[in-house]
């Protein structure tokens, strides 16, 4: 299983940013996905997560109605669109899967891409 993410950057305050994670070796269609982001000295923490078997997504209360998660299954591809960005949106974004998951918490994902960098600052 690989999971490639991209589309991290510089952006200034209120800019916009689309991530970007292509899934190799599993189908979107089956597997749950979420993105991610770990701050400097912070706990990763789960942004956003997409469910599979219902078509529900979670959102992290600090990015509703500005982050929207998305799937292209032709693509097998997850994007995350980020709007009206802020200074402490900055850090490093993942995108991974469970083998099975209830929650969009890091402990129950199993397979990690190597991360975006994603800088909000003027």
């Amino acid at each position: 299983v690989q999971l490639q993410a991209s589309g991290g950057g510089l952006v200034q305050p209120g800019g916009s940013l689309r991530l970007s994670c292509v899934a190799s070796g599993l189908s979107l269609r089956r597997y749950d996905i979420g993105w991610f982001r770990q701050a400097p000295g912070k706990e990763r923490e789960g942004v956003s997560c997409f469910s599979s078997s219902d078509g529900s997504t979670y959102y992290a209360d600090s990015v509703k109605g500005r982050f929207t998660i998305s799937r292209d299954n032709a693509k097998n591809t997850v994007y995350l669109q980020m709007n009206s960005l802020k200074p402490e949106d900055t850090a490093v974004y993942y995108c991974a899967a469970p083998r099975w998951a209830t929650t969009c918490e890091p402990f129950e994902y199993d397979f990690w891409g190597q991360g975006t960098q994603v800088t909000v600052s003027s």
